[in-house]
């Protein structure tokens, strides 16, 4: 259920910035859930880590196509 990289790029900085909220506490929840064996999926916590780096290069661009 990863996003794809255009789909993130349609997002507006609020929303990404919101996504990685999101996605962060999604991954601490799944760390928990690990911690304590809960966790059933554990191919999810590598899903979101790249996902929260996806967000991270598109808020990237985002702010150096603005100081250009």
């Amino acid at each position: 259920m990863a996003t794809k990289i255009s789909e993130i790029r349609e997002l507006s900085v609020e929303e990404l910035t919101n996504r990685l909220r999101d996605l962060k506490q999604e991954s601490l929840n799944l760390r928990l859930q690990q911690a304590t064996g809960q966790l059933e999926n554990t191919a999810r916590i590598k899903e979101v880590r790249r996902e929260v780096a996806r967000v991270n290069t598109v808020l990237t661009e985002l702010r150096n196509k603005a100081e250009q």
